[in-house]
């Protein structure tokens, strides 16, 4: 006799910071009472047994070198499993966005034309017709961006085969977005040529799609996501929060902005402790000495991480959450396509941008001081990317938004006369190195058994306003308390 168990999610309310501000103290106020977050799947301990999985090999040929593609991707019984597949749970709340970044085309539609006019800013053009990829590349990309990012496609393919609809886009690959709003008014018939980018911001209107480095980023030796994120998790158990550095830490390459210029003038000296340690990386000596000390998963023991943007967002940031750390986000520019639903103190604590130094001593003192308070923050972060940011939502979040956009195609898409067949046996079997073996390591081998999860509806305007509005809110609450230290700071000097 069977047993059904029905499980039901929770919503949970993440109580807030009561303060007081005498004697170290805030002012004993909710600041974040009504919000309701994620949802966290619990775990049936009654589930059926597996079915086997169909395998889906990659093969290459002895010579490691193949140049030609399978004539078939997957089984053709496959359509079979999934009359009986279980019902698909609820995206996570950050899936929302997808409909709020194709909502300039939801009007008018998508033409070849426009299409065509983003070819302009575009690395490369990648078609699907009939569940096979091609690809025309306009211009290479920094190291392995394109590649990766091709790669991870092609994974969504073997993840879902056969379920993808046909369609026509056009990538950047650059570190900034690039379709500019303000180009293309409401009031003009015009809608902006769609482009899909690793990052936005409010004055663009550039299609966010997941980084290359969900697959690997062999140049720097970031191993793939699926790996490097339950290397991070066992990372954090090796020290507790209390146990760690108690200042706040930050590594990278300060040449690229004036900002992360700037941070390094953050560094104790001689005349100050800020309470920030700010290190220049200098990735050419890290290669020199085999990247022995750049293990990500080794540098999970501060309390605090620094977050900064480059030029444009950087991938560094779903890092630096994962670590329990209490993560300290320098006011950005950009957003990538989970960011937007971190909440300021829920997820992380805000660093103003044009007073980093005091900002982060009084954001690492009032962490010190509000211990149990600052690791709820750090771990509401890890739980985050841990939970609502493993790989299964991120082909899930590929799979909505390549379907939703070509749902908004106004023609039948063709393979460019240019473009070339593209699949996982040409692009892995011929690669060598941490290329190769990032591309193995996160090879997709076998069709999911659960379908995609249900996409939550879009946030009307009113809701999305009140989002925004509320983050604004706790900034500005954040810098309030910060002034009245610094206020009081002077007063005893």
């Amino acid at each position: 006799m069977s047993v059904n168990v029905r499980i039901s999610t929770y919503k949970f309310f993440f109580f807030f910071l009561e303060l007081n501000w005498n004697a170290g103290n805030y002012p004993r106020k909710s600041i974040f009472s009504g919000v309701t977050f994620s949802k966290y799947p619990l775990h049936d301990p009654w589930t059926k047994p597996r079915r086997n999985p169909i395998e889906i090999p990659l093969t290459c040929a002895v010579t490691n070198s193949t140049r030609t593609c399978p004539t078939t991707y997957h089984p053709p019984n496959l359509s079979a499993r999934d009359e009986d597949a279980a019902a698909p749970e609820a995206c996570p709340d950050y899936f929302r966005w997808i409909h709020e970044d194709l909502s300039p085309w939801r009007e008018t539609g998508i033409s070849l034309d426009m299409v065509e006019a983003a070819k302009r800013r575009a690395y490369f053009r990648l078609v699907i017709v009939n569940g096979t990829v091609y690809v025309e590349t306009y211009q290479r990309s920094f190291q392995t961006r394109d590649v990766f990012t091709q790669w991870g496609i092609l994974q969504l393919l073997r993840r879902y085969p056969g379920k993808l609809p046909d369609l026509d886009l056009i990538f950047s690959c650059a570190d900034q977005p690039g379709i500019v709003k303000e180009c293309y008014p409401k009031s003009n018939a015009t809608a902006p040529p769609p482009l899909f980018g690793y990052d936005g911001d409010d004055s663009t209107v550039d299609i966010v799609f997941p980084d290359w480095s969900f697959w690997g980023w062999p140049e720097i030796v970031i191993k793939p996501w699926e790996q490097l994120s339950k290397e991070l998790k066992e990372g954090n158990r090796r020290m507790r929060w209390v146990d760690r550095e108690a200042h706040a830490y930050w590594k990278g390459n300060a040449r690229l902005t004036a900002s992360r210029r700037d941070l390094l003038k953050c560094h104790v000296s001689d005349k100050q402790d800020w309470n920030a340690r700010v290190y220049y990386q200098d990735w050419h000596r890290e290669q020199r000495q085999g990247f022995k000390n750049s293990n990500l998963a080794d540098q999970c023991i501060h309390r605090f991480k620094i977050y900064i943007e480059g030029i444009g967002w950087s991938v560094s940031e779903k890092y630096i959450l994962a670590c329990d750390s209490v993560s300290l986000v320098v006011r950005p520019r950009y957003y990538d396509f989970f960011t937007r639903s971190l909440i300021p103190l829920q997820h992380y604590w805000p660093i103003r941008e044009n007073d980093k130094c005091r900002s982060i001593k009084y954001a690492v003192h009032w962490g010190n001081t509000h211990q149990e308070e600052a690791q709820a923050i750090g771990k509401a972060a890890s739980d985050f990317v841990q939970e609502e940011l493993q790989m299964k939502y991120v082909y899930d979040y590929m799979f909505h938004l390549l379907t939703e956009y070509a749902k908004l195609l106004k023609y039948k898409p063709s393979v460019p006369p240019k473009a070339i067949e593209l699949c996982s046996e040409l692009m892995a079997c011929p690669a060598d190195g941490l290329v190769k073996k990032y591309m193995v390591d996160s090879v997709v081998t076998s069709p999911s058994e659960a379908a995609p999860c249900t996409v939550p509806p879009p946030y009307d305007p009113p809701t999305r306003h009140s989002i925004l509005e509320r983050k604004e809110d706790l900034i500005k609450q954040v810098e309030t308390w910060e002034k009245q230290y610094w206020d009081t700071q002077t007063n005893h000097n």
